[in-house]
């Protein structure tokens, strides 16, 4: 694809869904250009030895023929794979999404974009190399990249002593050290299971009363079952089912239900895989506040109390596995004004039902859309609909 310093389409960022958008670009003959390094988030947030929470079925990257899932790339490489029932570990999914871009999306630049303003009736973006180019509409899929979300106590200590889940693709760095992992969701979990079998001195606490492990889903099931609970690429249940096949539907609901079932459905729940490798191994602390957190002495003091009282905990290391938060105001690139014209909720762009902002010809996809297409928008499988969506919506766009 040749490279023009004027398009119509850009993409910033090449995971899942900046991916997928490229290849459904491609397909319906829409020049564009997509910058990014390839599945980077992945490759440099999630600790090796992690596995997805999704099953096998629901974690492909989407080209319109379907011709290259994550089923099509494990057969090919000689990899144990199921659709249901066996846990994908991080480093296939990652292999998967590099070698999708390499056959799907060759054209992708492995550059980061610098900044993005409005120029005229379009946009003007700039790469971290010096380049300069301007796009008549912008679609943003930079993912989790900027969104690690860490307590204002423990965001005031020194990085040496507290650390975010996203900072480690590599946990060996601790092993023989005590570590505190705080929260109860699937970073948090997986990251404490690892450290536990890299020989670190582990323990965990959340706020919550217990560690909710999802329960392994057993195929081929009764029919029954399959009726009362139907299963979905984000798991069992109609509400789940309703969430991947009616995301429409949810667009339209009132602000105050979308907003309430992103933050409860489908919540920070670890896989049934990992419930082995923590249960009687690594100490819980359940059911606890953090009050307090201090460095003294190079040791990291956190105070905490629950129903049973106060408990402090002491380590060489914290990790929050305290999840990610959306916001415009983390994503540096934008330009001020450009972020001034930008309508938010809670921080996250409200959206039409094409993904488009408030700024005519500006989309924000994945988990910054979630608040307005629901949980579906946190996984990849949302890839699917969006890149399907956003194509046929800017299709109509390039021959109104």
């Amino acid at each position: 694809m040749q490279m023009a310093n004027s398009v119509p389409v850009a993409v910033i960022g090449a995971g899942p869904f900046g991916l997928s958008i490229a290849a459904h670009l491609k397909d319906a003959k829409i020049d564009h250009r997509i910058f990014g390094s390839p599945m980077q988030s992945w490759r440099t947030m999630m600790p090796r030895g992690m596995f997805l929470k999704s099953e096998g079925f629901a974690s492909s990257l989407y080209d319109p023929g379907r011709t290259f899932t994550l089923g099509h790339f494990c057969r090919e490489a000689g990899r144990s794979y199921a659709d249901v029932g066996e846990p994908v570990p991080i480093e296939t999914f990652v292999d998967y999404g590099m070698e999708f871009q390499k056959r799907l999306v060759p054209w992708l630049e492995p550059v980061d974009i610098a900044s993005l303003k409005r120029a005229g009736a379009g946009f003007e973006l700039a790469t971290r190399q010096g380049e300069t180019l301007t796009a008549g509409r912008v679609v943003v899929a930079t993912g989790i990249a900027d969104s690690a979300y860490l307590p204002p106590m423990l965001e005031a200590l020194p990085r040496a002593s507290v650390t975010h889940t996203s900072a480690h693709a590599d946990l060996s760095v601790f092993r023989g050290r005590e570590v505190v992992v705080l929260g109860a969701g699937a970073s948090a979990v997986d990251t404490a299971a690892i450290l536990y079998e890299q020989g670190s001195k582990v323990q965990l606490t959340g706020r919550a009363s217990r560690v909710e492990f999802h329960d392994k889903s057993e195929e081929p099931r009764p029919l029954l079952q399959r009726i009362l609970s139907p299963r979905s690429g984000l798991g069992i249940g109609w509400r789940s089912r309703l969430a991947t096949d009616a995301p429409m539907v949810f667009h339209f609901m009132p602000r105050r239900f979308r907003l309430r079932v992103v933050k409860r459905h489908l919540g920070p729940a670890p896989g049934w895989f990992a419930k082995d490798k923590m249960v009687g191994k690594v100490p819980m602390h359940m059911g606890l506040e953090l009050k307090a957190a201090e460095v003294r002495a190079g040791k990291v003091h956190l105070s905490l109390t629950g129903d049973a009282g106060a408990k402090e905990l002491v380590a060489d290391h914290v990790i929050a596995g305290t999840g990610y938060r959306p916001s415009l105001d983390k994503l540096k690139f934008l330009d001020g004004a450009l972020r001034g014209s930008i309508t938010d909720l809670l921080g996250t762009p409200i959206l039409s039902q094409a993904f488009e902002s408030s700024v005519p010809g500006l989309y924000f996809v994945g988990l910054a859309s979630a608040n307005a297409f629901g949980p579906l928008m946190r996984f990849a499988f949302g890839a699917n609909y969006t890149a399907k969506t956003l194509t046929r919506h800017l299709a109509r766009r390039a021959t109104a």
